[in-house]
């Protein structure tokens, strides 16, 4: 059992001066997060512990639903960006690099190319629809992203 004795908790008693949104001030000044960088953050116990929570929440309510969750790693092909055009349309603002091989590889903003993909190699007829999967991304907001459900009319080719 947790105690808010044995806590590693500091919480702040004025406002961080590079927060500009009430939420952000507030989680700063609770002892959820702390600022690395200019949009990174790091959790500590209690955002953590917050944050499993509401992970927690959200999955039952999805597995109610009837969704099945599936992940992507970060690091993703040039090839499916390049597919959609979307390699160059991101322009100098996306991350990328290449491996030792030479091979191009971009650090994923979004990941409906490989939710894409995905589906179209796992699917092969309108038979196997409805389908409905979700994928999870984290962000300080919390924001739900990458929810997909498909019909029985949807374009698999």
């Amino acid at each position: 059992m947790l105690r808010m004795s044995t806590l590693f908790l500091r919480t702040l008693r004025d406002d961080p001066a590079d927060a500009e949104v009430p939420s952000h001030r507030l989680l700063v000044r609770a002892g959820y997060i702390r600022r690395i960088a200019a949009g990174v953050y790091s959790w500590l116990p209690l955002g953590v512990i917050t944050l499993r929570n509401i992970e927690n929440i959200v999955r039952q309510e999805m597995d109610k639903a009837g969704f099945q969750e599936v992940h992507f790693p970060a690091l993703l092909p040039k090839d499916a960006y390049e597919q959609t055009g979307r390699w160059t349309d991101y322009g100098p603002d996306l991350f990328r690099l290449q491996d030792r091989k030479g091979a191009d590889y971009l650090l994923g903003p979004t990941h409906e190319e490989m939710f894409t993909l995905m589906v179209k190699g796992e699917y092969s007829s309108y038979k196997d629809l409805p389908s409905r999967s979700i994928k999870y991304r984290r962000s300080i907001a919390m924001k739900l992203v990458h929810v997909l459900e498909l019909s029985a009319g949807a374009n698999l080719s």
